[in-house]
């Protein structure tokens, strides 16, 4: 919640931060330090997802939500936008390394049948996160300003943090690999999970580094192809979170039904994808991806053509989850595909890889709102990307659950 959280105020702030006048920040320039958390992000990402398989998913957790949370109290104190975009890129280390290792935890400790379902239950917290910053934003930022939305998202310093320490389990399938078996049957018989067999690929060590494994022959291509397919997904969830009030505000809308826009996105984000995402465990995920992909295409097309309010409300809550939702199913995919001991790594390439829409996607906003070209085109600039990436589905790999564990299975990572 506080990762999508600590993301999507950005874009709730936008409309402020540009009035605000001892910075006389432009829209592009706007759209510019917007992107500069998602250098950061594409960045721990990347560091994480190795990172997680060399010194464990528990302290890359545990340091990625410390960091995030520290930055966003340097934010809210920042003398000027240099530094406040510094501290935007440095928050991003942090936010890149949280949602890969999130993922592949949630992976390994689900049963094969509800991976997806429960991927989706962990993620929904990512648009309530995004709801919370745009009420609040609604609330605060009239009478307190916009930095009073930055010290709220350091919360995690002293509410998460400490829950992560005291509860946050490692991954059992990490401990048996580098040989702490007694700390992972300890752990297994205080979780009531079984341990990895004998033999299996969740439990022997790994020969080749995860990155090695990960660039093999095999493998190779499928990562391609899903860091591709999250470039779209990815430029559609920051690109409509950071700019979507201020579009909104463009076409006529007051600050205010501006911001609610951000909200209806989130909602229908959070509850589609938990609707939806069992489908994806019981018929496959590319035909669910591609559907929801064309879904954000559809709707964000109809938005350039003014209708009744609740219309474009419903609208951009369908926006919302073919976007948002759509990468949420994404990342489920990712960790169906790839076997135990390279899912993090995969994730985390993946996502970093995909984080290059996540960068695109704010400075590609500022560009368009800067323009001369007409209202409607901030609309088709979004449903192009959602198109293609409907189409990008098509060439992903059919299967979505790992080849050893059936659907009966333990869960993956504890039992082959």
């Amino acid at each position: 919640m506080f990762d999508g959280y600590d993301l999507i105020v950005y874009g709730a702030t936008v409309p402020a931060l540009i009035k605000y006048e001892p910075w006389g920040l432009t829209p592009p320039e706007a759209g510019v330090i917007g992107s500069y958390a998602l250098v950061g992000m594409l960045i721990g990402a990347l560091v994480a997802g190795v990172a997680t398989d060399a010194v464990g998913r528990r302290k890359v957790l545990l340091i990625s939500v410390t960091g995030f949370s520290v930055a966003m109290a340097a934010c809210a104190v920042a003398p000027s936008a240099e530094l406040f975009g510094l501290f935007r890129l440095i928050g991003g280390l942090g936010l890149g390394g949280v949602m890969p290792t999130a993922i592949a935890l949630t992976a390994e400790y689900s049963a094969a049948r509800r991976r997806s379902l429960n991927n989706a239950l962990m993620f929904a917290g990512y648009p309530v996160g995004g709801i919370l910053a745009a009420v609040l934003a609604i609330a605060l930022v009239p009478e307190f300003g916009f930095r009073i939305m930055y010290w709220i998202g350091a919360a995690p310093l002293v509410l998460v943090v400490p829950l992560l320490w005291r509860y946050l389990p490692e991954s059992l399938s990490y401990l048996v690999a580098k040989g702490r078996g007694e700390e992972a049957a300890r752990l297994a018989g205080r979780l009531g999970a079984s341990l990895p067999e004998a033999g299996s690929g969740a439990s022997r060590p790994v020969a080749k580094s995860p990155v090695t494994v990960l660039f093999s022959r095999r493998h190779f291509v499928p990562a391609l192809m899903f860091a591709i397919t999250s470039f779209f997904g990815l430029l559609l969830v920051y690109g409509l979170n950071t700019w979507l009030p201020q579009i909104m505000k463009s076409a006529g809308y007051p600050l205010s039904s501006s911001l609610l826009f951000l909200v209806m996105m989130n909602v229908g984000a959070a509850v589609g994808s938990i609707l939806v995402a069992p489908v994806g465990d019981r018929l496959g995920m590319r035909p669910v991806t591609a559907v929801t992909f064309a879904a954000a295409a559809l709707s964000i097309y109809l938005l350039s053509s003014p209708s009744a309010s609740w219309v474009m409300y419903a609208l951009v809550a369908v926006a919302g989850f073919g976007a948002i939702g759509t990468q949420i199913m994404v990342n489920a995919y990712v960790a169906m595909h790839f076997p135990p001991e390279v899912r993090a790594t995969a994730l985390g390439w993946t996502l970093g890889i995909g984080r290059l829409g996540a960068v695109v996607g704010p400075t590609f906003g500022g560009i368009l709102l800067a323009s001369d070209l007409a209202m409607e085109w901030n609309f088709y600039a979004f449903a192009i990307p959602a198109a293609a990436g409907a189409l990008m589905v098509f060439l992903l790999p059919k299967g979505t659950r790992d080849a050893s564990v059936p659907t009966d299975a333990a869960p993956v990572g504890l039992k082959a």
